[in-house]
């Protein structure tokens, strides 16, 4: 017993005390031909100034350094004729760091270069020079609150607005949620969220998990040509290749999610990796096993990711990848036996609402020479969202608490499906060091399968159908892009995008787009961009039907055309020492060609795309017209050693008009919103650390208007008075969040335990107005103020772990 004890004791000793090490490993490449380079010389700075870690690249541009201690560190990468980069890595004991860095080639060829490297947060795209951020994957998963959500996480940017905790949905500069694209590989994604409305873009939950990301690209304005249908913003997202050289591992477990990711090589030839990972809601995990929750309303939900790639002998590169994601949520307020004003759902219903979404593809990528790099992709997706509604007759029995079921009947159903086949290629090919082009084209085809009927009614027994809808639509657009470095020290942009649109035999020719960079002196620099963009409206509003006189289905909105927005911008940014970046842009945008009613009326599709509810318009013509503007700054210093900080404001205002010639507040018109971040860590021992973090928001509130009492009633919904749309704004949004976290590397592992505390003050936020009859007396106003999240701690435990190396 005592040699056991012993035993146990030397092992905890060795795995607590030890001095881990790992290897750092990666590819140097063009970053506009994607060419590896070979001879570029990487050096890793660590605190041991005595012993160096350097490495040269070979001839597909690899490199490898061993025995590289734990901690953060710098990584220098320089080659003749190339601007030299630096980034920051950080090494843990349970996964190998693998740095895959682009270099730009220099204007003027010399003898040894000497340029200081870009700025951290660069873009990977090199055609965007204006209203574009890095999302680093290391970086944001620091900030709190963001609940590992990539959308959530990009909300902390200035001018994207994050005050809603229901959902996720991405609010880029007043703009709807309707305009912002998901990109994967080239290709646009369904709405990768779990329990997402038809034609949203966001949701609670996310089904992509930061785990499988690499930095991505987060496109807010004046984007390049290569991006389309989109008058909001752009979510660029690179899935990241497994492991090539060995097996790891990743387990966690915490609230909103129990996963499992592997990785690792496919072959001896370590020329192919494999990476898949899934999740499954933890909530209902414990709900299977009989552990009592205090609600029957238990979200269930569960999300894959697969990424399989293989090095070609020709130098190229294929890969097989895949995500997607299913949700359930049985609402049932036929269960609450006692009185008390419901929060979710409405409150004289059962719902049952659940969604589908996958994606899957092929990708190929190849460096022709190197001048010239070739990618395409093939893809298909499918997403679904199906619900029920049943009506509940309700009453109090004489004691005035307990509830009384008095009937029960179906009330709506539907079961919207669409699925989509993409294909997408580009060439980049690089004329000399100036002049940059690249072209290409994107072809999605859609096959629609659309069911709705609903009471006319809740007192009627006539069931309406509202969509009956099966056929098939095709969305085309070209692209050709150019760049051209005027000097050293200044860029310039220019592109052409065209869609085309077959359902509604919509076509925009030619929608240009500009874009200017200039470098100065001590890190300083000055951009301005313009583009001319477009976009379809969701797909459901094109097949949804009325009957005329004769009883014949009338599809009123199927010729819809495109919405347009002209996106304008100007900004200044300066790099400081210990990547410290201040960077402020002032922009403005026109937004016309929206869809409005024909009735004169205050409704108008720019104020779509937000919440759970879908919309029934009437018949709409593209005459409605929208604007906004606003400055915003961010000062930024990236996470380096042990510390990071973050403050990002933007001030803004954004209107419209309807049909009835009134201009009024947009619902995304929070006029302000401003996040402090920051975030440090605390060595306790060689191989142990604490994070603290914090972040607080400040927005301004939601927009609403003046409920209609009577019409509420008479259709059981909320109903506003049309000419006080928007007058009302709930109380400004407030929310501080903390993180803390503990990490253990030990010699082949590394755990982490964090607990991130959402809303700790328990602020009292306002959502909406909701339909919540009195059951204690019918006579009274329907009306309820949903609120918002309150505190919410979320716990999770992380174990990163690789198998052993095999010579």
């Amino acid at each position: 017993m005592k040699n056991t004890l012993l035993l146990i004791f030397v092992f905890t000793t060795s795995l607590i005390f030890a001095q881990p090490s790992q290897t750092v490993r990666g590819k140097i490449y063009d970053s506009e031909t994607n060419y590896p380079l070979i001879g570029a010389k990487i050096n890793i700075f660590t605190p041991d100034t005595v012993k160096q870690f350097r490495a040269i690249s070979d001839s597909e541009g690899q490199f490898v350094i061993q025995n590289v201690p734990i901690g953060k560190h710098q990584l220098e990468v320089q080659l003749m004729t190339y601007d030299t980069k630096s980034i920051t890595i950080e090494v843990n004991s349970g996964k190998e760091v693998i740095a895959n860095v682009p270099l730009s080639e220099s204007y003027q060829e010399q003898e040894e270069v000497t340029v200081t490297a870009r700025r951290n947060g660069e873009v990977i795209n090199e055609l965007a020079v204006i209203s574009a951020q890095q999302f680093s994957v290391e970086e944001t998963n620091r900030y709190p609150g963001s609940r590992m959500d990539p959308a959530r996480m990009a909300s902390n940017f200035a001018g994207v607005q994050g005050a809603d905790d229901s959902r996720n949905d991405i609010i880029i500069r007043g703009n709807s949620p309707l305009g912002v694209v998901w990109k994967v590989e080239g290709i646009d994604i369904p709405n990768p969220s779990h329990f997402a409305i038809s034609g949203s873009t966001g949701g609670p939950v996310s089904i992509l998990n930061n785990k499988i990301l690499g930095n991505s690209d987060f496109l807010m304005s004046a984007f390049p040509a290569e991006y389309g249908n989109s008058t909001s913003g752009v979510f660029d997202l690179k899935l990241r290749n497994g492991n090539n050289n060995r097996h790891e591992f990743t387990g966690q477990f915490g609230f909103l999610g129990t996963e499992f990711l592997a990785e690792g090589p496919l072959s001896k030839n370590k020329k192919s990796s494999y990476l898949v990972m899934g999740r499954y809601s933890t909530l209902s995990l414990f709900q299977k096993i009989g552990v009592q929750l205090g609600t029957d309303a238990v979200p269930v939900y569960g999300d894959a990711a697969f990424k399989f790639n293989w090095g070609l002998k020709n130098g190229g590169a294929l890969s097989f990848f895949g995500i997607g994601g299913k949700s359930n949520i049985a609402i049932m307020i036929s269960d609450q036996k006692e009185y008390s004003e419901e929060f979710y759902g409405e409150g004289d219903r059962d719902q049952y609402f659940g969604t589908t979404m996958g994606v899957t593809g092929l990708n190929f990528k190849k460096s022709i020479n190197e001048k010239t790099f070739i990618t395409s992709t093939l893809s298909l997706s499918y997403e679904e969202q199906r619900a029920n509604h049943n009506y509940l007759l309700r009453g109090l029995e004489s004691d005035q608490v307990t509830i009384r079921v008095d009937s029960i009947y179906p009330m709506m159903g539907y079961k919207f499906g669409t699925t989509k086949t993409s294909g997408y290629v580009s060439v980049n090919h690089k004329a000399n060091k100036r002049n940059l082009i690249k072209f290409g084209i994107n072809i999605d085809a859609f096959f629609i399968n659309q069911q709705d009927s609903a009471l006319a009614v809740v007192t009627d027994s006539n069931f309406v159908q509202r969509w009956d809808f099966k056929g098939n639509t095709f969305l085309i657009q070209p692209f050709v892009q150019w760049k051209y470095r005027m000097t050293e020290n200044m860029d310039f942009t220019a592109g052409i995008h065209s869609q085309y649109f077959s359902m509604s035999n919509s076509l925009s020719p030619a929608e240009p787009r500009l874009g200017w960079k200039l470098r100065m002196k001590n890190s300083k620099a000055v951009f301005a961009g313009a583009g001319l963009h477009s976009s379809t409206q969701p797909l459901y509003t094109y097949t949804y039907n009325k009957f005329d006189a004769q009883g014949n289905k009338i599809y009123h909105n199927k010729n819809m055309d495109f919405s347009k927005s002209i996106h304008t911008g100007v900004g200044f940014e300066k790099a400081f020492k210990n990547k410290l970046n201040i960077r402020s842009e002032a922009y403005y945008q026109y937004l016309y060609n929206v869809p409005v009613t024909v009735a004169p009326s205050s409704y108008s599709l720019i104020n779509m795309g937000g919440g759970f509810a879908r919309f029934f318009p009437d018949s709409l013509e593209n005459t409605g017209t929208g604007y906004n503007y606003g400055i915003e700054l961010t000062v930024q210093k990236f996470f380096d050693k042990s510390f990071f900080f973050m403050f990002s404001g933007t001030l803004y205002d954004s209107k419209y008009t309807g049909s009835d010639g009134i201009q009024r507040n947009t619902s995304y018109n929070g006029s302000y919103v401003a996040n402090l971040l920051a975030g440090k860590e605390f060595k306790i021992k060689e191989n142990q650390i604490i994070s603290l973090g914090f972040k607080v928001t400040y927005a301004g509130g939601k927009r609403y208007g003046l409920p209609d009492t009577l019409n509420s009633k008479k259709y059981n919904e909320v109903i506003f008075i049309d000419s006080a749309f928007n007058e009302q704004q709930f109380r400004d949004y407030f929310r501080a969040d903390v993180k803390i976290s503990w990490k253990l590397n030990a010699k082949k592992m590394t755990h982490e335990i964090g607990l991130d505390l959402v809303n700790i003050f328990n602020t009292q936020n306002l959502l909406s107005l909701t339909y919540a009859p009195n059951l204690k007396d019918p006579s009274a106003a329907p009306f309820a103020e949903k609120q918002q999240l309150g505190f919410l701690p979320i716990f999770y435990y992380k174990i990163d772990f690789r198998a052993k190396l095999k010579e």
